[in-house]
């Protein structure tokens, strides 16, 4: 496990994934305020929000929304100082990628087992009592899982009073969550422990640079293989040609011209 000091009394850094995750939770929240003033917003709010009952029936874009959406002013802004601090933590050691796929696991993996915990409880014949899933909680639980495990000697100020060491910080509201379990709001304890376990899945399991360097990696590769492949067909009939003009010319996979009376010209064995 890695030690690293405790984070300094002060806002960190604003930038990267951090910036882009702050802005865009931001611009929803006040998005959604300009709606209410149409008094629009509660119907976009239902249908961005993570409802298990609308999802299993045709809303499956609600897992990707549902985060965007928020509600009262306090919830938010401790949602948005919760996301800086954290992101930016994670930002300085493994990268904006890894983050941000952390976090977009995280938030995935709370819907789902909303999702999968409601349908389950119900083909139970013992009916959960549903919830609608709205804001960030879901993917913060899965960056403090991550800080707590990877760099669970960091201390932070909890309430900006108590200095608490991340992977208590981290038992702590997993022992929250779990006793959520035997109150009103099951569904949220169990969704906000399925992200917790989505991050955990993911540090153990996901690329040191994130999933998203690796798709970025695989298309460029996808693309650069089919450039190859025009260069390699371009070769062959430009051969075809010479051939037609009395002239044997070679090339490799490069479209560079092989020497076969030079034994030392690498090309000849591409």
């Amino acid at each position: 496990m890695a030690r690293v000091g405790g984070m300094p009394l002060g806002l960190p850094e604003f930038r990267g994934a951090t910036r882009r995750l702050v802005l865009v939770n931001l611009a929803a929240y006040f998005a959604l305020l300009v709606l209410d003033l149409a008094h629009l917003a509660g119907p976009v709010a239902r249908a961005l929000a993570f409802i298990p009952d609308l999802f299993l029936h045709g809303y499956l874009w609600q897992p990707f929304t549902y985060s965007f959406v928020h509600g009262g002013l306090l919830g938010t802004l401790f949602e948005l100082l919760s996301l800086w601090f954290l992101v930016s933590f994670l930002e300085g050691y493994r990268g904006s990628n890894w983050v941000m796929s952390l976090y977009a696991v995280s938030v995935l993996g709370t819907a789902i087992t909303a999702a999968a915990v409601y349908d389950l409880f119900d083909k139970l014949g013992h009916p959960i009592e549903q919830t609608a899933l709205t804001g960030c909680m879901g993917g913060i639980f899965g960056l403090l899982i991550a800080i707590g495990v990877l760099y669970g000697e960091t201390e932070f100020l909890m309430f900006f009073l108590i200095n608490i060491k991340a992977k208590y910080l981290a038992a702590i509201y997993a022992l929250i969550a779990f006793a959520m379990l035997f109150g009103q709001n099951r569904l949220y304890a169990f969704a906000q422990l399925g992200g917790a376990v989505a991050g955990l899945l993911y540090i153990r399991f996901a690329p040191r640079r994130g999933f998203g360097f690796v798709t970025s990696e695989w298309l460029y590769g996808l693309r650069n293989g089919y450039y190859r492949w025009k260069r390699r067909r371009a070769g062959r009939k430009f051969e075809v040609y010479m051939r037609k003009q009395g002239r044997d010319i070679r090339l490799d996979n490069r479209g560079r011209p092989i020497d076969d009376n030079d034994p030392n010209d690498p090309s000849r064995w591409n």
